[in-house]
Protein backbone atom coordinates (compact mmCIF):
# COMPACT_ATOMS: atom_id res chain seq x y z
CA UNK A 1 0.00 0.00 0.00
CA UNK A 2 1.24 3.23 -0.81
CA UNK A 3 1.67 5.77 1.95
CA UNK A 4 1.47 9.40 2.51
CA UNK A 5 4.87 11.42 2.85
CA UNK A 6 5.01 13.33 5.41
CA UNK A 7 5.86 16.90 4.24
CA UNK A 8 8.34 19.23 6.49
CA UNK A 9 6.78 20.69 9.31
CA UNK A 10 5.35 17.61 10.46
CA UNK A 11 6.54 17.29 14.09
CA UNK A 12 7.61 13.62 13.53
CA UNK A 13 10.28 14.60 11.24
CA UNK A 14 12.21 16.14 14.17
CA UNK A 15 11.98 13.40 16.64
CA UNK A 16 14.36 11.46 17.50
CA UNK A 17 13.58 7.71 16.50
CA UNK A 18 12.89 5.01 18.85
CA UNK A 19 14.28 1.77 18.53
CA UNK A 20 12.38 -1.36 17.51
CA UNK A 21 12.41 -4.81 18.26
CA UNK A 22 10.91 -7.96 15.89
CA UNK A 23 7.32 -7.96 17.86
CA UNK A 24 6.92 -4.12 16.13
CA UNK A 25 3.78 -4.33 15.11
CA UNK A 26 2.84 -5.69 11.23
CA UNK A 27 6.85 -4.61 10.86
CA UNK A 28 6.95 -6.59 7.46
CA UNK A 29 3.91 -5.27 6.08
CA UNK A 30 5.31 -1.90 7.57
CA UNK A 31 8.54 -2.46 5.12
CA UNK A 32 6.60 -3.65 1.96
CA UNK A 33 4.75 -0.43 2.23
CA UNK A 34 7.93 1.38 2.73
CA UNK A 35 8.99 0.00 -0.64
CA UNK A 36 6.23 0.47 -2.28
CA UNK A 37 5.84 4.20 -1.22
CA UNK A 38 9.77 4.85 -2.18
CA UNK A 39 9.00 3.68 -5.59
CA UNK A 40 6.28 5.34 -6.27
CA UNK A 41 7.98 8.76 -5.56
CA UNK A 42 11.12 7.67 -7.05
CA UNK A 43 13.18 7.55 -3.96
CA UNK A 44 16.38 6.13 -3.48
CA UNK A 45 15.65 5.95 0.34
CA UNK A 46 12.97 6.18 3.05
CA UNK A 47 12.68 6.43 6.86
CA UNK A 48 10.13 5.65 9.16
CA UNK A 49 9.68 9.68 10.34
CA UNK A 50 8.80 10.39 6.72
CA UNK A 51 5.83 8.04 7.26
CA UNK A 52 4.81 9.22 10.69
CA UNK A 53 6.72 6.56 12.44
CA UNK A 54 9.07 7.62 15.12
CA UNK A 55 11.03 4.81 14.87
CA UNK A 56 14.72 3.89 14.11
CA UNK A 57 13.88 1.92 10.30
CA UNK A 58 14.91 2.86 7.02
CA UNK A 59 15.47 1.49 3.89
CA UNK A 60 17.59 2.24 0.86
CA UNK A 61 17.61 1.35 -3.22
CA UNK A 62 21.34 3.27 -3.88
CA UNK A 63 21.47 0.93 -7.40
CA UNK A 64 19.08 3.13 -9.11
CA UNK A 65 21.45 6.17 -8.56
CA UNK A 66 24.26 4.31 -10.16
CA UNK A 67 25.55 4.41 -13.59
CA UNK A 68 24.03 1.20 -15.58
CA UNK A 69 28.04 -0.15 -15.59
CA UNK A 70 28.20 0.02 -11.84
CA UNK A 71 24.98 -0.62 -11.03
CA UNK A 72 26.53 -3.83 -8.31
CA UNK A 73 28.29 -0.70 -6.64
CA UNK A 74 24.82 0.24 -4.60
CA UNK A 75 22.41 -1.52 -2.35
CA UNK A 76 19.09 -2.41 -1.61
CA UNK A 77 19.08 -2.64 2.04
CA UNK A 78 16.58 -2.46 5.23
CA UNK A 79 18.14 -0.69 8.12
CA UNK A 80 16.64 -1.31 11.77
CA UNK A 81 18.21 0.41 15.01
CA UNK A 82 21.18 1.65 12.66
CA UNK A 83 24.14 2.92 14.99
CA UNK A 84 26.80 5.40 13.79
CA UNK A 85 30.13 3.90 14.43
CA UNK A 86 32.13 6.34 13.06
CA UNK A 87 32.33 8.43 9.64
CA UNK A 88 35.24 9.26 7.61
CA UNK A 89 36.69 9.95 4.33
CA UNK A 90 37.35 13.17 2.31
CA UNK A 91 34.34 15.09 2.88
CA UNK A 92 32.50 15.80 -0.26
CA UNK A 93 29.54 17.93 -1.67
CA UNK A 94 26.62 16.37 -3.64
CA UNK A 95 23.41 18.20 -4.19
CA UNK A 96 20.83 16.41 -2.50
CA UNK A 97 16.69 16.16 -2.33
CA UNK A 98 14.44 14.85 -0.36
CA UNK A 99 11.12 13.45 -0.50
CA UNK A 100 9.37 15.02 2.44
CA UNK A 101 11.22 18.61 0.99
CA UNK A 102 9.76 18.39 -2.58
CA UNK A 103 10.93 20.59 -5.21
CA UNK A 104 14.02 21.84 -3.12
CA UNK A 105 17.42 20.97 -3.80
CA UNK A 106 20.47 21.71 -2.26
CA UNK A 107 24.45 21.04 -1.98
CA UNK A 108 25.22 19.43 1.53
CA UNK A 109 28.86 18.04 2.63
CA UNK A 110 28.93 14.53 4.18
CA UNK A 111 32.32 12.20 4.95
CA UNK A 112 32.69 9.63 2.19
CA UNK A 113 33.07 6.69 4.39
CA UNK A 114 30.37 5.47 7.18
CA UNK A 115 30.90 2.79 9.15
CA UNK A 116 27.26 1.50 10.52
CA UNK A 117 26.15 -0.81 12.68
CA UNK A 118 22.16 -2.42 12.28
CA UNK A 119 20.01 -4.89 12.04
CA UNK A 120 17.83 -6.39 8.59
CA UNK A 121 14.31 -6.71 8.63
CA UNK A 122 15.20 -10.80 9.74
CA UNK A 123 16.88 -8.99 12.85
CA UNK A 124 20.21 -10.37 11.87
CA UNK A 125 22.82 -7.93 13.26
CA UNK A 126 25.80 -6.24 10.57
CA UNK A 127 28.43 -4.02 10.91
CA UNK A 128 29.62 -2.83 7.58
CA UNK A 129 31.55 0.11 5.80
CA UNK A 130 30.15 1.54 3.37
CA UNK A 131 31.70 4.33 0.70
CA UNK A 132 30.85 6.96 -2.03
CA UNK A 133 26.98 7.40 -2.99
CA UNK A 134 25.39 4.48 -0.64
CA UNK A 135 27.40 6.21 2.17
CA UNK A 136 25.42 9.21 1.36
CA UNK A 137 22.10 7.89 0.75
CA UNK A 138 22.64 6.20 4.08
CA UNK A 139 23.38 9.39 6.23
CA UNK A 140 20.65 11.16 4.37
CA UNK A 141 18.37 8.55 5.81
CA UNK A 142 20.23 7.92 9.19
CA UNK A 143 19.70 11.71 9.73
CA UNK A 144 15.81 11.37 9.48
CA UNK A 145 15.61 8.95 12.21
CA UNK A 146 17.88 11.18 14.36
CA UNK A 147 15.01 14.37 13.77
CA UNK A 148 17.57 16.42 10.85
CA UNK A 149 16.31 17.34 7.52
CA UNK A 150 19.31 17.74 5.05
CA UNK A 151 18.05 21.79 4.72
CA UNK A 152 19.82 21.89 8.22
CA UNK A 153 23.53 20.93 6.62
CA UNK A 154 23.30 23.30 4.46
CA UNK A 155 25.24 26.60 3.80
CA UNK A 156 23.97 29.63 6.24
CA UNK A 157 22.94 32.01 2.84
CA UNK A 158 21.31 28.73 1.88
CA UNK A 159 19.09 27.99 4.54
CA UNK A 160 18.53 31.33 4.30
CA UNK A 161 17.32 31.67 0.50
CA UNK A 162 15.33 28.65 1.26
CA UNK A 163 13.22 29.47 4.22
CA UNK A 164 10.37 31.53 1.70
CA UNK A 165 9.76 28.39 0.09
CA UNK A 166 10.13 25.55 3.19
CA UNK A 167 7.45 27.89 4.45
CA UNK A 168 5.29 26.99 1.16
CA UNK A 169 6.17 23.31 1.68
CA UNK A 170 4.95 23.36 5.23
CA UNK A 171 1.67 24.90 3.95
CA UNK A 172 0.95 22.21 1.14
CA UNK A 173 1.77 24.67 -1.45
CA UNK A 174 3.82 22.46 -3.30
CA UNK A 175 4.00 20.08 -6.28
CA UNK A 176 4.87 16.34 -5.53
CA UNK A 177 3.82 13.32 -8.13
CA UNK A 178 2.97 11.23 -5.14
CA UNK A 179 0.35 11.54 -1.85
CA UNK A 180 1.71 13.43 0.80
CA UNK A 181 0.60 14.95 4.31
CA UNK A 182 1.04 18.28 5.40
CA UNK A 183 0.81 20.24 8.83
CA UNK A 184 -3.12 21.15 9.43
CA UNK A 185 -3.91 24.75 8.94
CA UNK A 186 -4.41 26.36 11.96
CA UNK A 187 -7.97 27.57 12.68
CA UNK A 188 -8.40 31.16 13.10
Amino acid sequence: MILPIYAYGQPVLKKVGKEIDKDYPELKELIDNMWETMYNAQGVGLAAPQIGRDIRLFIIDSAQMMEEDKKDEGMKQVFINPEKIEEGGEEWEFEEGCLSIPDLRGDVSRPGQLRLRYMDENFKQHEKVFTGMTARVIQHEYDHVDGILFTELLKPIKRRLVKRRLEKIKNGIVNADYKMKFVPAKRK
